[in-house]
């Protein structure tokens, strides 16, 4: 099938060039399908799983919209997580690049009020925040949305999954009646359609077949006893060895008991639920994107959002009961031209649910049996990485670059020991190979960085 070229659009010379510039040349199906309604000023429901490239379709409808010479609130991203949140605000400044002096807020839970209300008195264009947080803004008077010409509710399903639906259409009455909504979501069950009608008017809907392509993921199911579960989970790591792996339970109490028992035996793992405080779920998005921990855990809810762009396997401990939340879960891996495998889990009370994924999916699953699952090597699976954190951050004037002087330059270490830096206001994370993090740290610890010297600890998975 030809893909349609970003040219067929209706876009200026500067949009299309700065595009092409980033590489979009041809438009993804969400892409195709919504753009030419985006642009037309409709109301919009998309259906199309993580991936698919939505946030470059309602970006690219916003953007076009946009006055920048007006400095009002234009447009306002809602998103259910501040990880999707800061992914879609990078996204959308990219996407700008070819508009002067555009300016783009994110607004989330867990960050701090006071530098949020003086970045929304200097002004902005652009608005993408968690529901929570953008509502608090408004009960304290300090955020402005009558300005507003586009809505989007970016992950609307996990949203209401999340329990921000009281939320949403508070924030969605401080708009102008007068607007254009745009509401993407992976899933689009009755409740929700019901909870969002009134927020759209007369909307388009588009459905992107959430199917993936089997011969970038590979899907194998395992028949076990109920209470066999987590110990196959182990047996799988010690099987197929992944370097990063994502695990899905349907409840956080068995997120935290699996977690338990995998790091009993020795696996660096880490547990991700709704419940946790920002800085701890933080501390753990981080430890897996850097590669410091082998294996993330997590429930659905609390996996939206997650931007990790190198995923080996993913492994449902849990068969999901919603077919559509299966295929997302798996989407998760082979994402760009990678491949991926998929496990499964399944006890004999959960094959029910395993028949109408293969309903869905218009064939037969494949079965392997346990038996097969023979460690393939002696060696313990630890993480390449570990993070070393450093107690000082941009208000301590450090960039990443201070950090790798710091390390190539005095500390002697290579260049290509060094994995990701992440800088906050307060806190520096620096992932370091294994093999030389002891070196490392004793070396930064006795040296100094930028001519100071900072507590240092490491955490693990």
């Amino acid at each position: 099938m030809n893909k349609a070229p970003f040219s067929s659009l209706a876009l200026s010379d500067a949009f299309l060039a700065n595009l092409d510039s980033l590489g979009y040349q041809h438009m993804t199906a969400i892409q195709a399908q919504s753009l030419p309604v985006i642009l037309d000023g409709h109301d919009l429901i998309a259906q199309a799983k993580t991936g698919s490239g939505k946030t470059a379709a309602f970006g690219i409808g916003m953007l076009s919209a946009l006055n920048p010479r007006f400095f009002g609130i234009q447009a306002l991203v809602l998103c259910p997580t501040r990880e999707l949140a800061d992914q879609v605000a990078k996204e959308l400044r990219r996407l700008a690049r070819h508009i002067d002096n555009v300016k783009i807020v994110t607004l989330c839970g867990g960050s701090p009020m006071g530098p949020q209300i003086g970045s929304l008195e200097h002004g902005a264009h652009i608005v993408v925040g968690t529901p929570g947080r953008i509502r608090d803004h408004l009960g304290r008077g300090t955020i402005d949305l009558t300005t507003i010409s586009t809505l989007v509710l970016d992950e609307a399903d996990r949203m209401v999954d999340m329990g921000f639906y009281e939320d949403i259409a508070g924030i969605a009455s401080a708009c102008p009646k007068k607007r254009q909504t745009l509401l993407f979501s992976a899933t689009y069950p009755d409740t929700i359609r019901k909870d969002c009608a009134r927020l759209l008017k007369l909307p388009v809907e588009i459905k992107v077949e959430s199917q993936h392509d089997a011969s970038k993921i590979e899907q194998r199911f395992y028949e076990v006893e109920h209470e066999e579960r987590n110990a196959t989970v182990a047996a799988l790591l010690a099987h197929y060895r992944p370097k990063s792996a994502l695990a899905f339970c349907n409840t956080k109490i068995h997120c935290r008991e699996l977690v338990e028992e995998l790091r009993d035996q020795g696996y660096s793992a880490l547990a991700l639920y709704g419940d946790l405080e920002q800085r701890d779920r933080d501390e753990i998005l981080l430890q897996f994107a850097n590669q410091s921990c082998t294996v993330l855990v997590a429930t659905d809810v609390a996996a939206r959002g997650l931007d990790i762009t190198t995923l080996d396997y993913v492994i449902n401990v849990d068969v999901s009961r919603d077919t559509e939340i299966h295929i997302h879960r798996i989407g998760r891996t082979a994402r760009g031209k990678e491949r991926g495998l998929a496990l499964s889990i399944a006890s004999p009370q959960e094959k029910k649910w395993v028949k109408l994924i293969e309903e869905y999916q218009g064939g037969p699953v494949r079965w392997f049996g346990t038996d097969t699952l023979e460690p393939t090597s002696a060696a313990p699976l630890l993480p390449q990485m570990v993070t070393l954190c450093i107690a000082g951050g941009k208000k301590d004037k450090l960039r990443p670059g201070d950090l790798l002087g710091a390390l190539t330059g005095d500390a002697g270490i290579n260049g290509e020991c060094v994995g990701k830096i992440n800088v906050f206001d307060h806190l520096t994370y620096v992932a370091l190979d294994r093999r030389i993090a002891d070196k490392a740290f004793q070396r930064l610890s006795s040296g100094n960085i930028k001519g100071r010297t900072f507590k240092m600890r490491f955490i693990e998975g």
